[in-house]
């Protein structure tokens, strides 16, 4: 079994190119230039098909058996098991913003930058709180029997973007994040 602990670091990772990319389309509205809505589209649906509904379950349990070893995790957890409830609901909203302005429906400019805006500073802040303070906790305290009961109650299932076989609706987001890589290492 991949140690759980190293594959969320890996998808931490992942999540936080995709919130660059997603910061940089903001950056072009904010400009006055017209962003690519697909793309932002395409980041927060699988921002929401993946990490919403497969990732952060298996941290809500996780994170709820750390604070069973050791209770004065407990209001971290809380947090953080808040945060991806919040995330999850500005996520929708930044999502149905999104699909407003890619089919040219008029939508407060102001209401996408500002659900974009809350996504990014929550998304970003939730990942520094995890990888800082419950992430070195977790590997200290859980044993091979709470990451076990994690599997059980919430199977890791295939990422449709990062994993073996991408998605075809991840297709050309998933094209594009490999020639940035490239570009990045030259």
């Amino acid at each position: 079994m991949a140690n759980p602990l190293a594959v969320w670091h890996a998808e931490h990772l992942n999540f936080a190119r995709l919130l660059d990319l997603l910061e940089e389309q903001v950056g072009a509205f904010h400009r006055g230039e017209r962003p690519n809505y697909n793309l932002m589209g395409t980041v927060v649906y699988y921002m929401r098909n993946f990490c919403d509904r497969v990732h952060h379950p298996r941290e809500d349990i996780a994170y709820a058996r750390l604070a069973e070893r050791d209770p004065g995790m407990q209001v971290v957890v809380n947090r953080l098991q808040q945060e991806h409830r919040v995330i999850a609901t500005v996520g929708e909203a930044l999502l149905d913003r999104l699909n407003e302005a890619e089919g040219d429906v008029v939508s407060s400019r102001a209401a996408l930058e500002a659900a974009a805006a809350m996504y990014l500073v929550y998304y970003r802040n939730h990942l520094s709180t995890e990888e800082r303070h419950a992430m070195p906790r977790a590997a200290q305290l859980l044993t091979e029997e709470d990451w076990a009961a994690v599997a059980a109650a919430a199977p890791a299932r295939p990422d449709p973007l990062f994993g073996e076989n991408v998605q075809e609706r991840f297709a050309k987001l998933h094209k594009q994040i490999c020639e940035e890589k490239l570009s990045s290492q030259d």
